[in-house]
């Protein structure tokens, strides 16, 4: 035990000790005092008495407040902490016992807090982790069930073809057979790179590289690309772009694929010599891209359903995978960037909105 500990006239001990003494004293002072006055015996006992009850109410007052109070409030603060609250400290302060049992366990419910709220946070970054996992596992699952399913036509194709090359003697069709194995084949590659890369998005393997370009010359170069002096070009091309530049800061090469995908969407879609056309607005400092292609509109059941994987309207017969419109929604998501298709009186017009920067 250390000196000072033995020279703290603070601790509970002292205090009793203290307070036993100088009752001891009063007591004996007091009688003396009383049994002396020029007064009946009887009455300086009963003097006497009266002072001693009410000597005894005050050292029971005194009590009540250094070591009742003090008690009752450390039971009620461990109370609480045995019930994992560690909300309220307690109160009591001073240089005594009770004083430094309060301190410690204030101490100790700041510390099993702290305790409690990394386990707390380790148990959610285990659960992310364990999520994380599932849906890593549930993505890997659909995605072999998405290559399996769609794999299925292009290989019996290529097979079909491939058993056909080997009765063949006429030069010119198994020429065309190579052909259609080669397509075919180029058509599985494609498949497999766009799937990865829907994939490698979703699951946030891929990540996007804003930088700041300038849009209308950009979607004039992607468009002009896609739909001027095509061969199989059968439709009304309008547009309507802004006169002066406008300028953007996003991914420039996911763009590109955002506007590929809606551009080509628009041109297998139109119908034969009608009208596509391509819109780009500015209005409340966004850019408000839109196509339009005039052809089948989608049911509204439906038209939510167009932004998943590989799907494809029964309705309308033409080549794809299924995957450029989800494409299209991954990369404006992943900017938080309202994107939509509305159907019109005779066809579809896709959109999205994208910030104007100066």
């Amino acid at each position: 035990m250390k000196i000072s500990e033995h020279m703290n006239i603070f601790t509970i001990r002292k205090k009793i000790l203290l307070a036993s003494k100088l009752m001891g004293v009063i007591l004996i002072l007091s009688y003396v005092f009383f049994t002396r006055l020029p007064l009946n015996a009887d009455v300086s006992l009963m003097i006497w008495l009266i002072f001693v009850v009410l000597l005894i109410c005050a050292i029971d007052l005194w009590m009540a407040r250094f070591i009742s109070k003090p008690v009752s409030e450390l039971n009620e603060a461990a109370g609480r902490m045995a019930e994992l609250d560690f909300s309220h400290f307690c109160g009591v302060s001073g240089n005594d016992e009770f004083g430094e049992l309060s301190h410690s366990l204030n101490v100790m419910a700041q510390n099993l807090q702290k305790a409690f709220e990394e386990l707390e946070r380790v148990n959610q970054k285990l659960e992310q982790d364990v999520e994380q996992k599932k849906r890593l596992l549930s993505e890997r699952k659909e995605l072999a069930d998405n290559l399996s399913h769609e794999m299925k036509t292009p290989l019996g194709v290529i097979r079909a073809y491939t058993e056909g090359l080997q009765d063949e003697e006429d030069e010119a069709k198994r020429q065309k057979y190579y052909e259609v194995i080669i397509k075919e084949t180029e058509r599985m590659g494609s498949l497999i790179a766009t799937l990865l890369d829907l994939s490698a998005l979703e699951n946030g393997a891929a990540g996007l590289y804003p930088e700041r370009f300038e849009f209308v010359e950009f979607l004039e170069t992607v468009a002009g690309r896609l739909l001027i002096d095509t061969p199989d070009a059968d439709f009304n091309l309008q547009y309507e772009l802004p006169e002066l530049p406008v300028y953007v800061n996003t991914d420039k090469s996911r763009m590109e694929q955002v506007l590929n995908n809606l551009i080509v969407n628009a041109k297998r879609n139109v119908r034969p010599g009608g009208i596509l056309k391509l819109s780009l607005m500015e209005r409340d400092g966004m850019l408000n891209f839109s196509i339009y292609n005039q052809g089948h509109t989608i049911s509204q059941e439906n038209l939510s359903k167009i932004w998943t994987k590989f799907y494809r309207d029964k309705n309308i017969k033409y080549s794809g995978s299924g995957l450029g419109l989800a494409i299209v929604a991954q990369i404006l998501s992943m900017q938080h960037l309202t994107y939509g298709a509305l159907n019109r009186q005779d066809g579809v017009v896709f959109y999205f909105s994208i910030p104007i920067i100066k």
